[in-house]
């Protein structure tokens, strides 16, 4: 008997809400509830209250995609000849008089092509695109008129060809394995920043590494934030696609030698004491740093905007303002609105003020121009001073150089909603399904992306994401990988047990990916951890993604910790993440006490079962490392720097093309950065600094002990001083 499939259901279907999904057991499929279906289709702005509503929304769905034309955009392999080559056109009925078309084609380059005929019999065909002799990877645009007697009808495509993989890891080391430093640039200390880790700092790791023959240095993301208050979780930024700028090094900044004032007041004893505590703190105080950065700065943009206006510098400045316009002036214009009111939530802002393209801000930018530029100015020198940590890279041979950070998403009261409100829903936020950490599962409290806007827009703000990702790096780490397929929607004031799914349109983002990947000739590691659809790996392995592979993680079917010769070649192998317990806090149980604390463990005894646990998994792990012959016994070691060093000689072992070591595993910190599930009500994430310098850390015994990495070294035959000599001993 067949089985009548309401309209609501039929709806959520067509918009990409997945019936159902299989929990992180593997054994229980959780249906999508009907009232789950309603309140995230309302936040599409989709009526489907009624059974009534639900048929009539449907209608209209079904009224829009015929009546379309050509589809908006259009993401095709360059490999994929006949796609490539032919442009799909429907029209709503076949045509009973007389039709022509006309065909444009305008090349990324600039370069058009035209071409036209008689339209075939029938409602659809694919005609054939006027490419001047081979079709070209990048973006395209296309125009097709259709003239049916006395109407016209018009379309327009952007076209994206696309190649059929990202840079491989060969590409960049031929037949070598590689590894590197992953750090929280803001946790870093060092004899000169002013209390956070900049991009000096950065460059000095990138240095460091190089010499010990390492290929990158990773990074946590790297976007703007409020920098105030709570705000300061570098996965909830304000923007994704601008940076903060409490990484800039002022000492750094060009304007400061035409500054002589400004230079003068940077040394004085007073201003160098504030600083020395900030430096001495082992919190990052985000606030107090910005409080002094800021107003030099905007002294340093003063000079700027004095200078010639036809000297290098402002070229360049003219140069990356075209380049980075709408986006990078809107940007600019928030956070001068954010600062002349004290407010970086723009809800909180008079209502006139809501719209980014209302007369008010216009008229708010026009008055407040000044202020505007300098924040246009403070993302250009942003982007020079990373530009010089990538020059750094290159100096030092670290053939990967920096491996940057993309969020999954962007915090609902930040630049990228006020600026991009037709992408955005309203009543629905980014979350994970329940498990077995978290038995109502977690709301992130991102705001989602409606995917049917993204195609509308044709893609751009994915696009730009992207770029700027890429911008300066040899690496880019997605987090959440499994969002490019789909994403947990949580309906506003409801738990995730009443979230579901939203499909993505997953061939078209692994393809921009992949067109950029190439064009920035950079690896994509997929961060592949939780619950992870059956279609994930394989589209992964396809389109040259790298996988992530996590220590803790890397289990047998009994449980038990992977071999090393388990582990994926294409992928980034790590003991742990940013969400997880530093090696040193993994020993000791500080994760575990910590989530007693705060009462993601429910009791002492379920404290107590986790603690048992985990002297099993010391265990396990111990007689591991003794198998594959890191350690010379199954012995916990008495110098706690030595096991450290022989998980990373055993993770530098596995086949995986990139092993990621953490500077808080060298330094031992046993404190983790983030405490995930919590408010920092509860616990302060993302402010807890490191232990030593970078300085201290280059001479720290107890770190060289740590850092083990058998046969990674990029360059060994040009490292011969005795930190190399040390390191080619261990390996």
């Amino acid at each position: 008997m067949k089985v009548r499939v309401s309209a609501l259901e039929r709806l959520a279907d067509a918009v990409g809400i997945v019936p159902k999904y299989l929990d992180q057991t593997g054994t229980e499929w959780r249906e999508t509830s009907a009232a789950s279906r309603v309140a995230l289709l309302a936040a599409m702005g989709i009526d489907a209250s009624t059974d009534a509503a639900a048929e009539s929304a449907l209608r209209a769905l079904r009224t829009e995609e015929r009546r379309e034309l050509i589809a908006p955009v259009r993401v095709v392999e360059l490999t994929d000849d006949s796609r490539v080559r032919h442009l799909p056109v429907h029209l709503a009925s076949p045509p009973n008089v007389d039709a022509r078309w006309r065909m444009s084609l305008t090349l990324e380059t600039g370069e058009t092509r035209a071409a036209e005929g008689q339209w075939p019999s029938g409602r659809r065909a694919e005609l054939p695109i006027p490419w001047p002799d081979y079709p070209q990877i990048g973006y395209h645009e296309l125009r097709l008129t259709m003239n049916i007697g006395r109407r016209e009808r018009a379309g327009d495509q952007m076209l994206i060809v696309v190649p059929s993989r990202c840079v491989q890891p060969r590409d960049l080391l031929g037949d070598r394995r590689a590894f590197g430093l992953v750090a929280n640039l803001y946790t870093v200390r060092s004899e000169r920043n002013w209390g956070v880790g900049d991009f000096t700092d950065l460059a000095a790791l990138i240095e460091w590494t190089g010499s010990l023959g390492g290929a990158f240095v990773g990074v946590n993301p790297l976007h703007a934030l409020a920098n105030s208050g709570k705000e300061v979780s570098p996965y909830s930024p304000v923007s994704r696609l601008f940076r903060n700028a409490i990484y800039i090094d002022v000492t750094a900044v060009p304007e400061l030698r035409d500054a002589p004032n400004v230079a003068q007041r940077l040394d004085h004893p007073e201003l160098e004491a504030e600083l020395e505590a900030l430096r001495e703190d082992k919190q990052v105080r985000y606030e107090a740093v910005m409080a002094i950065k800021m107003p030099v700065l905007q002294e340093l943009h003063g000079v700027f905007a004095k200078s010639r206006t036809d000297n290098a510098r402002r070229t360049a400045y003219d140069e990356f303002v075209r380049a980075n316009d709408p986006e990078l002036t809107r940007f600019a214009t928030f956070a001068a609105i954010a600062d002349s009111r004290h407010e970086w939530d723009w809800r909180k802002w008079p209502s006139s003020l809501h719209d980014a393209s209302s007369a008010a801000v216009k008229e708010f930018e026009r008055a407040h121009a000044d202020r505007v530029d300098l924040h246009r100015w403070i993302q250009f020198e942003l982007d020079r001073q990373l530009g010089e940590v990538a020059n750094t890279a290159r100096r030092a041979k670290a053939p990967i150089g920096l491996y940057q950070d993309l969020a999954i998403g962007s915090a609902p009261s930040g630049a990228d909603t006020w600026a991009n409100p037709q992408l955005f829903v309203e009543g629905a936020c980014l979350g994970a399904p329940p498990d077995p950490y978290s038995a109502e599962g977690q709301n992130w409290g991102l705001p989602a992306i409606d995917p049917r806007a993204l195609r509308r827009d044709r893609y751009r703000y994915f696009i730009r994401l992207v770029q700027n990702g890429f911008r300066h790096a040899g690496a880019l780490r997605i987090d959440h990988v499994m969002g490019l397929f789909q994403l947990f929607w949580i309906p506003e004031g409801k738990s995730g047990r009443e979230g579901a799914f939203v499909r993505s349109p997953a061939d078209d983002l692994l393809g921009i990916l992949a067109l950029e990947s190439v064009r920035h000739k950079a690896l994509v590691v997929g961060e592949d951890l939780g619950t992870v659809p059956k279609e994930v790996p394989p589209a992964l392995e396809k389109w040259g993604l790298l996988s992530s592979k996590v220590l803790y993680f890397e289990r047998d079917n009994e449980g038990g910790f992977q071999a090393a010769d388990r582990y994926a070649p294409m992928a980034l192998a790590t003991a742990n993440t940013h969400d997880m317990a530093t090696l040193a806090g993994y020993w000791r149980g500080r994760d575990i006490d910590e989530r007693r604390r705060v009462g993601l463990i429910a009791s002492d005894t379920a404290a107590s079962a986790a603690r048992d646990e985990r002297e099993r998994d010391k265990r396990a792990l111990l007689a591991l490392l003794a198998r594959e012959g890191v350690l010379d016994s199954a012995s916990q070691p008495n110098d706690p720097a030595a096991l450290r060093g022989a998980i990373h000689e055993f993770l530098c072992r596995t086949p995986s093309a990139l092993v990621g070591i953490a500077l808080d595993d060298l330094a031992g910190e046993t404190e983790a950065v983030n405490l995930p599930g919590v408010g920092p009500d509860k616990h302060p994430s993302w402010t807890r600094k490191m232990s030593m310098t970078i300085e201290a850390m280059k001479e720290s015994p107890s770190v060289r002990a740590a850092l083990r990495c058998a046969g990674r070294n990029c360059h060994p035959e040009e490292h011969s001083d005795e930190g190399s000599a040390r390191y080619a001993r261990r390996s």
